[in-house]
């Protein structure tokens, strides 16, 4: 009888640890994160992704995050489709380049919308934000991290400071809201993703661009215009490029890998917005640096955009977009 005892415990033993190595294994976890802006050290947006992974491997619930910088793993368009079926788990995404697919996104990058960096702090805590993530969520994808980044305009032959600065320009936009806006002004507009504006510039086939201040650093421009309009105290140009997840991929995880990536996603949003300010100086002084003009707009450039934009970017969205006009409002009461 005693025989018989010990071998059931250690049947059971044996049993319960079967099933303890399974749920280990089925614990463990391998996903997928890309995005289109180079890797190693040269841009805060992969150090953010970068920092999720390290932070998610650090929390040992059985998440491992592999990154894949540079456009290595998806093009850029592409990334949103595949988040939203699940073939992708998560990016750092400029939102607006899924506008074609969710109109409202183009709200994400709109002239004079933001700023300044304080105010797109502000933001995020805003019924515009709240209207634009219950979007995001409407199609299966979940927000890890806010972030907001301010840019502006570089330019070959020539400053761009007032609406008739455009005239005649090939001009790379952004999204389609500043794009409706730069034509309005009269440039011809040529829409390579950012990772291929610096050899548009060499082959001529643009010679003017929006974009964001990082990406001017870590794509180089400084090499190839002779002009930049920082954002100074009248930004027009910021873009929302939020860390996104893909909720099919979230809900395959168990509640402590849950609770990791939300965790390390907030750290990273926290990381980027003490680092945006220095972010914005570095990618200055390197213009600088390069013996590249700066300029920044006044209050009467500022307002002389401003009225380009109410009769091109915001009336057509406001027309278009259902709920446009009221995402506008939105965003704009934000003091």
């Amino acid at each position: 009888m005693k025989k018989l005892t010990t071998l059931l415990a250690a049947t059971v033993a044996a049993i319960a640890l079967s099933a303890s190595a399974q749920d280990q294994a089925q614990a463990q976890v391998t996903m997928r994160a890309s995005h289109q802006f180079p890797g190693g050290k040269h841009d805060v947006r992969d150090d953010m992704v970068q920092m999720i992974a390290k932070d998610a491997a650090d929390a040992k619930v059985g998440l491992t995050i592999q990154v894949y910088p540079g456009a290595s793993l998806f093009k850029p368009n592409d990334q949103w489709n595949a988040l939203v079926n699940g073939q992708l788990d998560i990016t750092l995404f400029p939102l607006d380049y899924a506008s074609g697919k969710v109109p409202a996104f183009s709200a994400t990058l709109m002239p004079g919308l933001i700023r300044s960096q304080e105010r797109a702090k502000r933001i995020n805590n805003s019924q515009f934000m709240k209207d634009m993530r219950a979007e995001i969520e409407k199609h299966g994808v979940m927000v890890l991290s806010d972030a907001w980044f301010a840019g502006g305009m570089a330019a070959k032959g020539g400053c761009i400071v007032k609406p008739s600065d455009l005239k005649g320009k090939k001009f790379r936009a952004a999204g389609p809201t500043f794009a409706g806006m730069w034509e309005s002004a009269g440039a011809s507009i040529v829409s390579p993703p950012s990772n291929e504006i610096y050899n548009a510039f060499q082959s001529g086939v643009v010679n003017g661009t929006d974009t964001s201040l990082g990406t001017f650093q870590s794509m180089r421009l400084y090499e190839v215009t002779d002009c930049l309009t920082a954002p100074g105290d009248n930004a027009l140009w910021f873009m929302y490029e939020p860390v996104l997840m893909s909720k099919k991929s979230f809900d395959k995880l168990n509640k402590d890998q849950q609770a990791a990536v939300i965790k390390a996603g907030k750290a990273a949003q926290a990381y980027y917005e003490s680092k945006a300010d220095e972010v914005n100086k570095d990618a200055i002084k390197a213009f600088e640096d390069h013996k590249v003009k700066v300029v920044t707009l006044s209050d009467a450039d500022y307002a002389a955009w401003l009225e380009e934009a109410k009769k091109s970017s915001y009336a057509k969205f406001a027309k278009e977009v259902p709920n446009g006009q009221k995402l506008i409002d939105e965003a704009l009461a934000v003091k």
